[in-house]
């Protein structure tokens, strides 16, 4: 049976891992900032950065599954 399920877990372990991947970057580069006094300005510009960073891996998922789904990929 895991055999069967291997590529299905495989993509979700994937997964998991660069979320919890931008979550310790996201910690990290808080307490630097933090430690630093970091302006809000500046704050807001750093986190956007990493969100934009994410919502790239996002897109791709989404885009993979819809073209996977079409046949295309």
């Amino acid at each position: 049976m895991l055999a069967e399920y291997f590529e299905v877990i495989e993509a979700v372990g994937l997964n998991l891992f660069f979320a919890f991947i931008f979550i310790f970057i996201g910690l990290s580069i808080h307490d630097v900032m933090k430690k630093n006094n970091v302006p809000k300005n500046g704050r807001y510009v750093v986190y956007f950065v990493l969100f934009l960073g994410c919502a790239g891996f996002i897109a791709k998922g989404v885009i993979q599954f819809v073209w996977e789904s079409q046949g295309v990929g």
